[in-house]
């Protein structure tokens, strides 16, 4: 069965905005996610954030890199592996995807005034698309949240 691909063009939010409301949703369907970054500096920074995003709730989550890595409902990583045995993979700073086969859902987060970021978004709908997975675009309204696109 092939994976399910969302990519979310970013336009007038921030990433530390959208990602723990995305994983939060992951987590109330009852699945585990990683959040794959090739930035060390990004993962450090939102194993800070995701402990304070909301004043009335955090995101239980670890570092892949430290003890327990399985355990975690969410877990931060700059490699492939899905250690805590992940449903969902959320792709950040073009970070790449691997193999999808264990995954119920991929979520690829990209920023729209980057101009590579939206190339190599581009790239990556048409490698998931002929790989066959179903493949869904989601670009902010200025007034309505999220929209499908295509």
């Amino acid at each position: 069965m092939a994976c399910d691909v969302s990519f979310y063009h970013l336009e007038r939010s921030r990433l530390e905005t959208v990602l723990p409301e995305l994983l939060e949703k992951t987590l109330a369907r009852g699945w585990k996610a990683v959040v794959r970054s090739p930035l060390p500096e990004r993962l450090e920074q939102l194993d800070g954030s995701l402990w304070t995003w909301r004043d009335d709730a955090f995101l239980a989550h670890g570092l892949a890199s430290e003890p327990n890595a399985e355990h975690q409902p969410i877990l931060l990583s700059g490699d492939e592996t899905l250690a805590n045995g992940a449903q969902a993979l959320f792709l950040i700073d073009g970070a790449e995807a691997g193999d999808l086969a264990a995954l119920e859902r991929c979520i690829l987060i990209f920023d729209g005034g980057d101009e590579e970021a939206v190339k190599r978004a581009r790239g990556q709908w048409q490698a998931f698309k002929g790989a066959g997975h179903d493949v869904a675009y989601w670009r902010q309204s200025p007034t309505k949240g999220w929209e499908r696109q295509a």
